[in-house]
């Protein structure tokens, strides 16, 4: 087993293709799949699900990612320490939906301007599964709703989002959870911070929402709320960045719940040159 070996198992898993692998490392497919069924035999256990057009990691596979992930990681710092410690390679980021349209595109902008040898890879998605992709090693850090603190993970508050009620622009005003009982919602799915935000809003004034619909986006959920069909929560930060919100009225969220902090989130044994950088842009 080498560090070749663990960088092609990596992208295999990451890819589901050894096709796709083979163009990504500048390789014929044949080779990966050589050294990717030697890894197995050397493990003695299959590492991938084997489907017609694509490859699955098999359970033994995930546990296996893990730990390949934060070898080559180990391995990027090792280099960066040696070499000075300068920014380069990759780094891979990941932040909520509203955050990476407001907030983030500025600070990668600064980032890839002062540090040109990074390769930056960036993803969006619902809080937890960021942090679970932080955990398992596919992603290097996390902008996400804080703080968090962990045995594994720590944190820095970067911004403050205030949230706000999202309605229709002849909505009758709403004050409170009472006045929109029972009203439809739109909302990203379970794993939404930000929509559990929205129906503990509704659970501490003792009243319910109606229907929940689940969307993947900010502008379908808030085109739904234009035509009239119901609710929304979003931050006001990225209300103010988009043309359509004219079309909508808004609405302060009552109580505590209405100010939330977003944190940049990274393993406690990361200390790498890139993080390091990171962490200096947003300090600056």
């Amino acid at each position: 087993m080498d560090m070749t070996q663990l960088k092609m198992f990596c992208v295999v898993a990451e890819t589901g293709s050894v096709s796709q692998a083979a163009e990504q490392l500048h390789r014929v497919p044949s080779n990966i799949s050589t050294r990717i069924k030697q890894l197995e035999t050397e493990l003695g256990t299959p590492l991938f699900i084997r489907e017609k057009l694509r490859l699955r990691l098999s359970p033994d596979g995930h546990l296996f990612h893990q730990y390949a992930r934060e070898i080559l990681a180990k391995i990027d710092e090792a280099v960066s320490a040696l070499s000075g410690r300068q920014p380069r390679g990759r780094f891979a980021l990941g932040a909520l939906e509203s955050t990476a349209a407001v907030r983030i595109p500025p600070l990668l902008a600064r980032y890839h301007q002062r540090f040109p040898e990074v390769e930056l890879e960036f993803t969006t998605g619902p809080s937890d599964e960021l942090l679970q992709a932080l955990l398992e090693g596919r992603l290097d850090a996390v902008f996400v709703d804080g703080p968090i603190e962990t045995d594994v993970l720590t944190s820095i508050a970067v911004w403050q989002e205030e949230m706000a009620l999202v309605a229709a622009k002849d909505h009758p005003p709403i004050q409170t959870a009472q006045d929109v009982a029972g009203a439809p919602l739109y909302a990203f799915r379970r794993t939404c911070s930000y929509r559990r935000q929205f129906e503990l809003w509704f659970a501490r004034q003792g009243v319910s929402p109606g229907r929940i619909y689940e969307m993947e986006s900010y502008h379908g959920m808030l085109a739904c709320v234009s035509a009239g069909a119901g609710l929304a929560l979003a931050p006001r930060s990225l209300l103010a960045h988009l043309p359509s919100a004219q079309n909508l009225s808004i609405w302060p969220l009552d109580g505590t719940l209405s100010a939330v902090p977003v944190s940049l989130v990274w393993r406690k044994e990361s200390h790498s040159a890139n993080l390091s950088a990171l962490k200096g842009l947003l300090a600056d």
